[in-house]
């Protein structure tokens, strides 16, 4: 695999060990095991880059451990061509993903899964807001401020600056105008 890379003009691979940052890590392996696991684990957790995994097999859950170890990329081994490994690595290191159109349909629905499953029952979104911390949000981004929203949403000022105190402290968030970029980014407002 390394002479593979090396040879494409637009990727440097760097030895194992090298001081020089890398900005995207590859796996070849012929399935997800503990061993490979931890070693993305180890990955995520010191240098957090994306990483590209070329695999034999890959299953449903598999997949979903992939993506929490910052896997951005799965190739299939039997498709894993150097042009298609070029482009798996540049578009990690760009900020874009790869995935097969199987797995990538089997990650919507574990998404979906998770969304109903565990969040949606004790009322959260996927941005960690419950809805009523997403209403004062959207409500303070329309230029509200605490008595008009606690009117709007039929509270008092006090459950209102107890929302916007709970979100700023704990997503770790200075202030009001911080609060409301991060649900903009957020996509949640």
């Amino acid at each position: 695999m390394s002479s593979q890379l090396s040879a494409t003009p637009n990727i440097e691979v760097l030895a194992v060990g090298s001081t020089v940052p890398a900005d995207v890590a590859v796996f070849v392996t012929e399935r997800m095991t503990v061993d490979v696991t931890s070693a993305l684990r180890r990955v995520k957790n010191t240098s957090r880059i994306p990483v590209v995994l070329i695999a034999s097999d890959i299953d449903r859950a598999d997949l979903f451990t992939a993506v929490e170890c910052n896997v951005v990329g799965v190739l299939p081994r039997a498709a894993a061509t150097s042009k298609r490994i070029e482009e798996a690595v540049l578009t990690a290191a760009a900020g874009g993903g790869v995935l097969p159109s199987k797995l990538l349909g089997e990650l919507l629905r574990q998404f979906e899964r998770m969304q109903r499953e565990v969040l949606s029952p004790h009322g959260l979104h996927t941005s960690g807001l419950t809805p009523r911390e997403i209403d004062v949000l959207r409500l303070m981004s329309e230029g509200l401020d605490t008595a008009e929203i606690a009117v709007q949403m039929c509270l008092s000022e006090r459950a209102v600056k107890r929302v916007v105190s709970g979100v700023t402290h704990r997503l770790n968030l200075r202030n009001r105008p911080h609060a409301v970029a991060y649900a903009l980014r957020s996509g949640v407002i």
